[in-house]
C-alpha cells in the first residue's frame, strides 16, 4: 500500500482483526464549545482507542500540543495497546482535520504502518458503519522509544531554511490569516506569515464530503499555489495540526517524508525576534 489513506469500505472489511488498530484522534478547533473527547464519547468506531492530542503533548512547553518526549509517547501509546507490528488506522470526527497530525506523530515515533481513514467518522457513518459509546480498552504493550528527527522542524531550522532558501515553507492557514487581514484565534500572535512562505489553505485539499482530493487534483492544487513538488518542502500552519494535512497530501503524491514545523505560527508569530510579512 503506497497511498497513506484507506477507505471506510477497506476498514469495514478488516474491523476487529488483531493486526489492525483503530485510533480516534478527534480534536476541536480553538473556541469550539465541544472537545474531541466528547465527540469520541458520543460515538466512535468499534474498538477505537481515543488519542488525546492535548494530554499526550509536551506539557513543559507553553505552546499547544507540541510533540512529547519519545519516552513519554512510548509509554502512553503502550498504555493504549498500540503495537508497531500492527496496521494503525487514524481518524477524526470532522472527517479530515486532526487525524493527519497523529498519522505524522506515530510515524515520527517509530510506527511503520500508519494510515488515515479518508473522510473519517463522517465517511464511516455514511457507509453504514457501526459506532459504539463505550470506551475501548486493549491490553497494554511495552514499547521502546523511537524518534525520527527528519519528519519535524523547529524554530531554528525554519529560520535557517528561510535564510538559505533551502526549502519551500508552505502555510496551511486561511488566506486572510496568511495575509495578515484576519486576527489569529490565539491571543498575542502577530498577524501575517513567515517571509518567503507560500500559502495553501488546507481546505483546498479536501472535498465537501470531507474526503481528500485525488492525487491528480492535489498535484494541480499544489502547483497552482506555486509549490515545486520536486524541491524540498516544509509545512506549517497555526499550531502544527493542519500542516500535517499538507504533509499527508504530499505523501499521497509520493513525497512520504515531508517535515512539519511543530511550533508553527503560534511559536513564530508569538515572538518578538522573528520576521513577519503581510500581504500575498
Amino acid at each position: 500500500m503506497t497511498d497513506p489513506l484507506v477507505t471506510a469500505d477497506w476498514l469495514g472489511r478488516r474491523i476487529g482483526r488483531s493486526d489492525v488498530s483503530v485510533v480516534d484522534a478527534s480534536l476541536r478547533m480553538v473556541g469550539e464549545p465541544t472537545t474531541g473527547r466528547q465527540d469520541y464519547d458520543a460515538g466512535h468506531i468499534p474498538g477505537a482507542v481515543f488519542f488525546d492530542i492535548e494530554a499526550l503533548s509536551d506539557h513543559a512547553s507553553p505552546l499547544p500540543h507540541m510533540l512529547p518526549a519519545p519516552e513519554t509517547f512510548a509509554e502512553a501509546a503502550g498504555a493504549l495497546g498500540l503495537r508497531r507490528e500492527a496496521t494503525i488506522v487514524v481518524y477524526d470526527s470532522q472527517g479530515m482535520f486532526s487525524a493527519p497530525r497523529i498519522w505524522w506523530t506515530l510515524r515520527i515515533m517509530g510506527f511503520p504502518s500508519v494510515f488515515v481513514l479518508d473522510g473519517g467518522l463522517i465517511a464511516w457513518r455514511a457507509q453504514g458503519g457501526p459506532v459504539e459509546r463505550t470506551p475501548a480498552t486493549h491490553p497494554s504493550t511495552l514499547l521502546e522509544s523511537v524518534f525520527d528527527p527528519d519528519l519535524v522542524r523547529d524554530l531554528d531550522a525554519v529560520r535557517d531554511l528561510l535564510e538559505r532558501r533551502e526549502a519551500q515553507l508552505v502555510d496551511a492557514r486561511s488566506r486572510p490569516r496568511f495575509r495578515g487581514e484576519a486576527p489569529e484565534p490565539r491571543a498575542g500572535l502577530r498577524p501575517g506569515h513567515m517571509p518567503g512562505a507560500c500559502n495553501l489553505p488546507w481546505q483546498d485539499l479536501v472535498r465537501p464530503d470531507a474526503t481528500m482530493k485525488s492525487a491528480a487534483e492535489l498535484k494541480a492544487v499544489f502547483e497552482a499555489a506555486g509549490v515545486d513538488l520536486a524541491a524540498p518542502i516544509v509545512t506549517t500552519c497555526g499550531s502544527g495540526v493542519t500542516a500535517a494535512i499538507l504533509a499527508l497530501a504530499l505523501a499521497r503524491l509520493g513525497r512520504l517524508n515531508v517535515p512539519v514545523y511543530d511550533g508553527s505560527w503560534t511559536e513564530w508569530g508569538g515572538r518578538a525576534d522573528t520576521a513577519v510579512a503581510t500581504g500575498a
